[in-house]
């Protein structure tokens, strides 16, 4: 009986399919891979092998529940020999409901080590099923972000964890309290082998890019952003592009500072830092865990726009515990930035497995939020898939509401 391991692959989930065939390049395994795009899958599986036991890998958000649950299903149905492990923030926060849905495999937390143990006791012939929890945390320089042999690059995850622990947020459920960091000798061995392969955009993926090389993830430590970047600029030189403190990361608003400014401005390219506000209610935010007052992202956007960067501020709607009081502090303070040149993202509160406000409703655009949004929207100053946001939570909320009754 032959194995053959294939992972799903779409836009939400591409960075961790990229980490995970990067964690079995750098493996022993001479075990047959295939990736299959969403769009692909149908003609796929007409083609299905009898004498081959399938390992089909999916990493999903919860947004993407009821089509990883109609796709589980279709996949089933389908295919008789096969072993499905399911992982990802959804499945972190609720492995339960991932069995539920057809997962045989859940693998919680940090897959890396898990998922090559899993595979190596599946193709031993072990019959293995269940929950699995990661033990630990991974150190990011024994695993590649990207594959080489399949040509999967894409931002470089330069750090995990957070010390802050956002009551909204599963990054600290799933990755620790504790920022880790990739070492700058390993990130800068990646940058060649994508300079080399004319790959000269770099981007990060880090919960907090003005953090990188912390040993708390509280403090901005200058030396290591500086090493960082200037090493990458040696390595791609003025044709080559860094993006730091912009998508697909953020920054803080009290890390902000001159001194951060100056690094970016004098070594990477980017026009614009995202900027993680929020609230515009103080008793929010602090009820929301953030650590931040409104007065660090006032000051954030401020210097922002004095270095001639675009300030792109991160707002969710709908929080739990919002009173008619706390919108109208958060839609003044939107209009206030406003003026003063930000942008605003949008998005509204969705409760996500594992967070401590995973039992709240989510939010709704509706009143002072939706009135702004209709007075913004044409200026093109404010943007997101809030109204996206809203219909999906809504629907998750109903359906995961209605299974514990």
């Amino acid at each position: 009986m032959s194995y053959k391991i294939l992972f799903y692959d779409n836009k939400q989930n591409k960075y961790s399919v990229n980490a995970l065939l990067g964690a079995l390049e750098g493996s022993f395994k001479p075990l047959e891979v295939e990736v299959i795009s969403s769009e692909k899958l149908g003609s796929w599986l007409e083609n299905i092998e009898k004498d081959t036991v399938y390992i089909f890998c999916v990493s999903f958000f919860t947004t993407q529940f009821f089509e990883i649950e109609a796709l589980l299903r279709k996949i089933k149905s389908k295919i008789e020999n096969i072993k499905i492990i399911v992982g990802g923030p959804h499945a972190s926060g609720d492995p339960e409901s991932a069995i539920k849905i057809g997962a045989d495999i859940v693998v919680v937390g940090e897959g890396e080590k898990l998922f090559l143990d899993i595979i190596d006791r599946i193709i031993s012939g072990e019959d293995v099923k269940g929950i699995f929890k990661a033990k630990g945390f991974v150190n990011l320089d024994e695993f590649s972000p990207f594959s080489l042999k399949f040509k999967r690059f894409g931002p470089i995850e330069i750090s995990r964890g957070c010390p802050y622990g956002c009551y909204f947020c599963q990054t600290p459920r799933i990755f620790g309290g504790v920022m880790r960091h990739r070492s700058v000798e390993k990130i800068l061995d990646l940058v060649k082998v994508m300079n080399n392969l004319n790959l000269k955009d770099i981007r990060f993926v880090t919960p907090n890019a003005f953090a990188y090389g912390s040993n708390t993830g509280k403090d901005v430590n200058l030396v290591k952003i500086e090493e960082l970047l200037s090493g990458i600029r040696k390595v791609i030189g003025k044709k080559g592009r860094i993006f730091f403190g912009s998508f697909p990361s953020e920054v803080r608003p009290e890390h902000v500072k001159e001194e951060t400014l100056e690094l970016v401005k004098t070594y990477a390219n980017n026009d614009n830092l995202v900027i993680g506000a929020q609230s515009g209610s103080q008793r929010i935010l602090d009820l929301s865990h953030r650590a931040h007052t409104v007065e660090d992202v006032y000051k954030a956007v401020e210097l922002t726009l004095k270095y001639n960067l675009k300030a792109n501020v991160d707002f969710i709607f709908g929080l739990p515990y919002e009173e008619e009081k706390d919108i109208e502090e958060t839609v003044r303070f939107i209009e206030e930035l406003v003026k003063m040149g930000a942008k605003v993202h949008a998005h509204t509160f969705m409760p996500l497995p594992g967070t401590p406000f995973a039992k709240f409703p989510p939010g709704k655009i509706e009143g002072l939020y939706k009135k702004v949004i209709n007075r913004l929207l044409p200026k093109g100053v404010i943007f997101g898939n809030f109204r996206e946001q809203e219909k999906i939570a809504w629907d998750l909320y109903k359906y995961f509401s209605s299974k514990e009754e």
